[in-house]
């Protein structure tokens, strides 16, 4: 990994390759909150692949665990890949290509407000010294990764897990499954 750290701030896209049999390590960890940090897309390649028994359980079981150790990952592409027998090469090059769009995403500012509306009914900003905290706008400030500027009433009292609803219904609304969103609150 530490090879490649110079040519990753070039990339559009990131594969963080793991051993599928003990992945998520210190070093595996450390690096995947790099490769968000910085804001790149990711897909997380399992190799040896092959050595897996029941495939599907463990696949189950390490997205999991991913989302556990992860959380600002959620729904990152997992692939299970073999080097050595070139298996899955071709799943992981369309959740490449997949994640990379999603990255590449914009989406126009009325679109962005009905979602906002939209969450916002389902679940309010919370209030905070007795005053409900009023989000009123929403565009997109630039791509790559995508990023959004939210116009709020005392946007410095928005709390980080409000945020993170918001991120993670972007995700899903949006399907941008594991990219990095950057959301900024402004009064």
């Amino acid at each position: 990994g530490v090879i490649a750290l110079p040519a990753f701030h070039h990339a559009d896209a990131a594969v963080v390759l793991l051993h599928a049999t003990f992945p998520f390590d210190k070093t595996d960890l450390a690096l995947a909150a790099l490769v968000n940090r910085e804001g790149r897309a990711m897909v997380i390649a399992l190799n040896k692949g092959d050595l897996i028994e029941d495939k599907n359980a463990t696949l189950m079981v390490l997205r999991e665990e991913c989302e556990r150790l992860l959380p600002q990952l959620r729904g990152v592409p997992l692939v299970t890949i073999s080097g050595l027998q070139g298996r899955n090469i071709d799943r992981l090059m369309g959740a490449i290509f997949s994640i990379e769009r999603a990255w590449n995403s914009h989406f126009s500012t009325a679109k962005l407000n009905r979602w906002l509306g939209a969450v916002i009914e389902k679940h309010p900003p919370p209030a905070v010294s007795g005053r409900r905290l009023k989000l009123r706008y929403m565009t997109q400030a630039k791509m790559r990764p995508p990023s959004f500027i939210i116009f709020a009433s005392r946007a410095e009292s928005v709390p980080t897990s409000y945020l993170r609803y918001l991120t993670n219904s972007m995700r899903e609304a949006f399907d941008m499954p594991g990219t990095p969103i950057r959301l900024w609150l402004r009064s």
